[in-house]
């Protein structure tokens, strides 16, 4: 495969969008960008083709003549669309990859039963509309073929990102895991907006002024590990004031149940003073 490499990419929705950008401002080719054929589909396909110096094409007469191809598409689909192009092109010696974080590089077999050396290559990064995080820096949870997987750590390379290999009966796992780091914290900020507004805050001014000791925290778990960034009442012993927090909390129970599952996992993995008579108060 040659350092840069021509890139077929299924789906143009946000993870297939942002890949297709930064694989072009990366000085790859992208061939096409492959779409249903669904009007809204086909409107976003050309949109984004635009940006890449691409061709917007359906699947029905895609040619997926690119060295790689790379599926960007709902989970639930990767098996099914992966099938519905099997016969479309000449599979032997390409390179295929699915985006799938939770899914394995099998759902790629009816290619790979064509030729086709197979992975699953997923970003540990967020993407949501209107915004293009940069891949600098971004792991890619890697599993497949031997021949796709040398091919994929070259292609992250090439994004300034970093591949790593993860297990395929570990795929499940290590998407759990990525849900707590973005979707799941935004989940609990969330929940922390609505214990704001109980203490006479409304949400845009809880997210304004929480921003600080947000940023600070990140900031503290980077430098100094989780046990050097933890604070409060836990880590002091301090009874008297985790009793308020649940009084307070007893209005709002979604929120109370959050807390105390998040309070009885930090006195279990966090260090903490009096942890018998912090147990008892969240037990």
């Amino acid at each position: 495969m040659s350092r840069k490499t021509s890139f077929a990419i299924i789906g143009a929705g946000r993870l297939g969008g942002a890949l297709a950008i930064a694989l072009d401002r990366a000085g790859h080719t992208i061939h096409e960008i492959v779409h249903s054929g669904r009007p809204a589909a086909a409107r976003q396909a050309a949109q984004l083709a635009r940006r890449c110096h691409a061709r917007a094409r359906a699947s029905h007469v895609a040619r997926l003549d690119a060295e790689v191809v790379w599926f960007c598409v709902p989970d639930r689909v990767i098996a099914a669309a992966a099938k519905q192009l099997a016969a479309r092109t000449d599979w032997r010696g390409k390179i295929v990859f699915h985006a799938s974080g939770a899914l394995t590089s099998d759902e790629l077999d009816a290619l790979r039963r064509r030729g086709a050396s197979v992975a699953a290559l997923h970003p540990l990064m967020t993407f949501v509309a209107h915004v293009e995080p940069a891949l600098t820096g971004v792991p890619f949870a890697l599993e497949g073929d031997a021949r796709a997987v040398l091919a994929a750590r070259k292609i992250v390379r090439s994004l300034g990102g970093e591949a790593f290999l993860i297990a395929k009966n570990k795929k499940a796992a290590y998407h759990a895991w990525g849900a707590f780091t973005s979707p799941l914290l935004i989940a609990l900020l969330v929940t922390a907006e609505e214990v704001a507004r109980a203490a006479g805050l409304s949400a845009a001014a809880a997210r304004r002024r929480a921003l600080p000791i947000l940023r600070q925290t990140l900031d503290n778990y980077a430098r100094r590990g989780p046990a050097g960034a933890f604070s409060g009442p836990i880590i002091r012993g301090d009874v008297a004031t985790l009793r308020k927090h649940l009084a307070a909390l007893r209005c709002l129970p979604r929120a109370s149940s959050v807390y105390l599952a998040l309070a009885r996992m930090a006195v279990e993995k966090l260090p903490a003073e009096r942890k018998s008579g912090v147990k008892r108060v969240l037990h």
